[in-house]
């Protein structure tokens, strides 16, 4: 069996450097973990492909040196696209090859970020649980009240009163969909394959008309991710309406809202490991989410607009969750990337 392929399979980025820290193997945890290629890694010593590492490297070199393993726990990392990571750090000698070490760098905060989305997932469908139990006790009186006022108006002598009895009905037909919208999709559909980036020019052709001339939209795909198992007008509603948020945080001072689609390897979602999953991001240029409400966003009704329903969040995680996906935010006072999460299953040939 070829041990290649088998350390491709870690979820841990393993490496093999000398004692001038130039990598001689790196497997694809480490690319992903790094956002760079394999050739590239190759180029420059490990200390070129970060930003800032919580540890003196120099400790690495006098470990190999004296062919010696090394551990250091809960290292923080910043990578060259600027994100954070905390890892768990381990050197061990080769003993075959002198002066050369296994380096293992060991993801704390996707233990973390595992955790998280479980707890919040379970949170939000208890949330939800509520909400459409209130829900259903709302649509049954307001199917009386709207039946009610039909029957009023046709009895009235005095016409000029209907318009009385037209605001009710219009008011209630209001609540009606509203409340649908609170439902929302409840359970899996029937799912095809379809090519996401056509999924998303759908969307984008239904905001440009409306779109503000003082926010741009960039487009950055990777033409090479394979059609997904979806249901697409489920995911076209999600999408829609995370880059609608997007716009709204745009309004007032404009800015650029860049729409990217990347695939990355061995992700967990929720409880599963997948080899190849989807990465979409949406990323705005905006002022930020209100820290406040990061923890709950995607919780019904929870909005920081005085005009939102708070339902295009809380709509556009169940659709991930029922297509055994996530979504994941990152939000700073320089702008907000919401990033869907999708499982790449591979069709089986006939």
């Amino acid at each position: 069996m070829d041990s290649h392929r088998l350390l491709n399979h870690l979820v841990t980025a393993v490496l093999v450097i000398n004692h001038d820290l130039k990598l001689l193997y790196a497997n694809t945890a480490a690319e992903q973990l790094f956002k760079i290629s394999n050739n590239r890694l190759f180029e420059h010593a490990l200390t070129e492909h970060y930003l800032s590492l919580g540890m003196d490297p120099q400790l690495w070199r006098n470990a190999i040196q004296k062919n010696q393993g090394l551990t250091v726990n809960t290292v923080s990392l910043t990578t060259l696209d600027g994100k954070q990571h905390t890892l768990d750090i381990s050197l061990s000698p080769i003993e075959e090859e002198q002066g050369c070490a296994l380096l293992e760098l060991r993801l704390v905060d996707q233990q973390q970020r595992i955790h998280q989305q479980l707890s919040q997932d379970a949170q939000q469908q208890a949330a939800q649980f509520l909400v459409r139990n209130l829900a259903h006790e709302i649509k049954n009186p307001l199917a009386g009240i709207r039946g009610a006022a039909q029957l009023l108006s046709r009895e009235l002598l005095n016409t000029d009163h209907n318009d009385f009895t037209d605001l009710i009905i219009e008011q209630s037909d209001r609540l009606r969909n509203l409340v649908d919208r609170l439902l929302g999709p409840q359970r899996p559909t029937a799912h095809g394959m379809f090519n996401i980036h056509e999924i998303i020019q759908k969307v984008l052709s239904l905001i440009t008309i409306t779109l503000p001339e003082n926010i741009q939209i960039k487009q950055d795909y990777d033409p090479s991710i394979p059609n997904l198992k979806m249901d697409p007008e489920q995911l076209q509603q999600a999408l829609l309406n995370i880059v609608q948020n997007a716009i709204q945080a745009l309004e007032n001072k404009g800015g650029n809202i860049e729409i990217q689609t990347r695939t990355q390897h061995q992700i967990t979602i929720g409880t599963q490991r997948h080899k190849l999953v989807l990465a979409l991001s949406i990323t705005d240029t905006g002022p930020g989410i209100n820290p406040d409400l990061i923890d709950t966003l995607f919780y019904p009704m929870v909005t920081d607009k005085a005009q939102g329903s708070g339902l295009g969040l809380s709509i556009a995680h169940n659709v991930a969750r029922l297509h055994g996906g996530r979504i994941d935010c990152h939000s700073t006072t320089a702008g907000t990337q919401f990033t869907l999460l999708l499982p790449v299953t591979h069709q089986s040939k006939n």
